[in-house]
């Protein structure tokens, strides 16, 4: 951790003792280790990368270099000409939501149905623990969804989806994550490998598995970025992407997987699952 999330860990501690007693390493350690747990709950958990800002966990994080990142690309909120006037899409009070993610009405449905499935493809031999009815202060949440408003193409509202489900074999606990963008969200390659390689802003060994008659782009081994260790992409013909990927790692705190999920065939296969195909 850095010294900032220290000194903060250190503020918390004191702060709740009076008079504070001599100070106690192990539990400030603690203390700081836990909001650095915190800091690091990601859009589901993304483990090493970051800070959540967003109340679902998947808005937006802030990337190891500092930057603030948005896995659906900038915000749509603000034009070039600098206008933060324009209003989210219509929620379903029928008035216009307070920020991107979609807290309830279809678009809310469609990420729930999805993080449904992803938890349906989860191979026998691995379990997908759920979150307690109350959870620890600081504790990663271990199934969790998101749709996110985009843009506006053509008059109509474009969305992205994300799903992150735990995955445990044993005493390891891993990470099996599903990211679908509509039609029209983002500017994406259309080559198999350069499309894997826009995930997250990750990059690493890429090979095209073909599936049927489908190629998908599917990093086998990570560069230096190990928040996840594969993943898949696929382009529909309509324009929907897919992103499949799959960590032996969940957080600093638990034990990882020994073996993944999923076989590189297989995490190919589940990119084009007309079960991901949201449109």
């Amino acid at each position: 951790m850095n010294e900032d999330e220290l000194r903060a860990g250190l503020r918390g501690e004191m702060a709740s003792l009076t008079p504070p007693p001599p100070l106690s390493t192990a539990a400030t350690l603690g203390v700081a280790r836990r909001a650095n747990v915190r800091h690091r709950a990601v859009w589901a958990s993304i483990g090493t990368a970051a800070v959540v800002l967003a109340v679902t966990g998947f808005a937006a994080v802030a990337t190891p270099d500092g930057r603030v990142y948005q896995p659906g690309g900038p915000p749509v909120a603000s034009d070039a000409s600098g206008d933060t006037a324009k209003p989210w899409p219509t929620g379903p009070d029928g008035r216009p939501q307070e920020d991107r993610t979609a807290r309830a009405g279809t678009k809310y449905d469609e990420g729930a149905k999805l993080l449904r499935d992803v938890v349906a493809i989860v191979p026998t031999g691995y379990s997908t623990p759920d979150d307690p009815p109350n959870p620890p202060d600081g504790q990663l949440t271990l199934r969790t969804h998101q749709a996110q408003f985009e843009a506006t193409v053509d008059g109509v509202d474009r969305w992205s989806y994300l799903t992150s489900v735990a995955v445990a074999r044993g005493e390891g606990t891993g990470r099996v994550i599903v990211e679908v963008h509509e039609a029209g969200t983002r500017d994406l390659p259309t080559e198999p490998c350069a499309l894997a390689q826009t995930f997250w802003g990750m990059e690493g060994e890429c090979q095209v598995e073909t599936v049927g008659a489908a190629q998908v782009g599917v990093v086998v081994r990570p560069g230096r970025d190990d928040r996840l260790d594969q993943w898949s992409a696929y382009r529909h013909p309509d324009g929907v992407v897919v992103y499949v990927a799959q960590g032996k790692k969940l957080d600093e705190l638990r034990p990882e997987l020994t073996k993944l999920p999923f076989s590189v065939p297989q995490l190919a296969a589940l990119a084009i699952d007309e079960r991901f195909h949201l449109k």
